[in-house]
């Protein structure tokens, strides 16, 4: 799908901000880490950062939005992170349900669509709810789809389109890259162009294995409750400083790829 083209408002705020509005990330995705180290420099519980974490997410909705990126994708709640304690699980799935009911409003109104993806039959009843209300309401929207990440885990993916594919009965032959790009839940989506990641840890945690492929990375030290507009402007100029070869050789001669094994 080509970006759209940018407005001469857009173009004004990425050329103020030494951003290319001809090579803006139509898909970005963000791991959001550090929210409980943010809270102990603080002398606080580890919910005290996530509660600050929306801020987060509102900055990157918006920059987004100015920016002109199509998809953004926020890994929110991983398989793994079940294994945390039965308190602040339960507080971020109450924090969850909470932002969804008082953001709502505010991101129809910029035209947000609202998705999910992950085993969403583990989260608990009213956040299956509130999410399915979200997005019922927003899916005609076509201003920015957000979209959580809620236990949500790249081999739990794999696996479970495996699973479908085997149902199916397809044979061996019949299988190929696109098979599995149909059978994972982001079937509808582009793979992100660029991932950024929060706290200075540089590894991807079970996030969009198969997706990230050829993704730039971005690895920031600022912890996500302090991740603001200018932060994520940063990594898109550091995308668009990346010489992006898929593989292959650029003809900088000819501006034209050349295919090499």
């Amino acid at each position: 799908m080509a970006a759209e083209h940018p407005t001469a408002e857009r173009q004004t705020f990425l050329a103020k901000h030494g951003v290319n509005a001809d090579s803006v990330p139509q898909h970005v995705a963000i791991i959001m880490d550090g929210n409980g180290r943010w809270a102990k420099d603080r002398g606080e519980e580890r919910v005290f950062g996530h509660m600050h974490g929306v801020d987060s997410v509102r900055a990157a909705v918006e920059a987004s939005l100015k920016s002109g990126v199509r998809y953004l994708t926020l890994y929110a709640f991983s398989t793994e992170n079940w294994n945390r304690p039965k308190q602040e699980v339960d507080a971020l799935m109450d924090l969850l349900v909470r932002t969804l009911v008082h953001e709502l409003e505010d991101l129809m109104s910029k035209g947000v669509r609202l998705r999910a993806i992950g085993d969403l039959s583990s989260l608990p009843e009213a956040a299956q709810a509130q999410l399915k209300e979200a997005e019922e309401r927003t899916a005609h929207l076509t201003g920015l789809d957000l979209v959580l990440a809620l236990s949500y885990s790249a081999k739990w993916e794999l696996v479970e389109a495996v699973r479908q594919i085997v149902r199916e009965g397809l044979a061996p032959e019949d299988i190929d890259t696109a098979t599995l790009d149909r059978h994972l839940t982001t079937a509808d989506l582009p793979d992100p162009e660029l991932m950024i990641r929060t706290s200075g840890e540089r590894r991807i945690s079970n996030f969009m294995l198969w997706q990230l492929a050829y993704a730039e990375f971005h690895f920031t030290p600022v912890m996500w409750p302090d991740f603001r507009e200018a932060h994520f402007l940063e990594a898109i100029r550091d995308y668009q400083r990346r010489e992006r070869r898929f593989g292959g050789l650029l003809d900088t001669n000819h501006n034209e790829w050349n295919q090499e094994a």
